[in-house]
């Protein structure tokens, strides 16, 4: 059997958190990326909705994959910072983007770094969050006589649908459930179907 992915937290949706240091503006943009091309497409949408902006740091992580960008900032005072912000919050697939507006006064290093990653930090701990929880694929088979066993057990489990087919003795159902209800919704559809029903996967 395929080993599924891990359960992770993430975004539940777009979120925003705005902060000023020293007359120097924040604004911090948090939204779920499951892939590096969707990351990037964010901060594309962000250059251009902020095209006077005087920096556009950003970091994402999605599972064992990251990347940041300091954007002209001096190194290691914005991207990094903004990733210690994700990995700090526990959260994954998620890209976040500070947009910097310069005020006129100098931060140094420190305060740049205490704007950047905080600024992130804060966005994230306050966004919404959704627990991303993989499901495993089964094939379940049933004679056309016990389709309402079958159809009462998708109900009864909390399962995902996928493809039906018509064969020449019943009705194979691909169906996704959480792994640790597998082994009880096979069992459930054998004794509900007295056998005739069958779970592959």
């Amino acid at each position: 059997m395929t080993e599924l992915p891990a359960p992770f937290t993430t975004l539940a949706g777009p979120h925003r958190h705005d902060a000023v240091t020293l007359n120097s503006e924040f604004l911090a943009f948090a939204e779920r990326a499951d892939t590096p091309e969707e990351a990037l497409a964010h901060l594309a949408a962000l250059r251009e909705r902020y095209p006077g902006a005087t920096h556009h740091c950003w970091a994402y992580r999605i599972g064992p994959a990251y990347r940041f960008s300091d954007d002209g900032e001096p190194g290691g005072t914005a991207g990094a910072p903004i990733l210690r912000a994700i990995e700090g919050q526990g959260v994954d697939h998620v890209m976040v983007a500070v947009v910097r507006f310069y005020g006129g006064v100098k931060l140094g290093t420190g305060g740049l770094v205490r704007a950047y990653g905080g600024t992130a930090a804060e966005c994230l701990r306050t966004a919404p969050r959704l627990e991303v929880r993989p499901r495993q694929k089964l094939t379940a088979r049933v004679p056309f006589e016990h389709l309402s066993v079958l159809y009462h057990l998708l109900g009864t489990f909390d399962t995902a649908r996928g493809e039906e087919t018509y064969t020449a003795s019943g009705v194979e159902l691909t169906v996704e459930v959480y792994p640790e209800e597998a082994g009880a919704f096979a069992a459930a559809l054998r004794d509900g179907t007295r056998g005739a029903g069958e779970v592959e996967g």
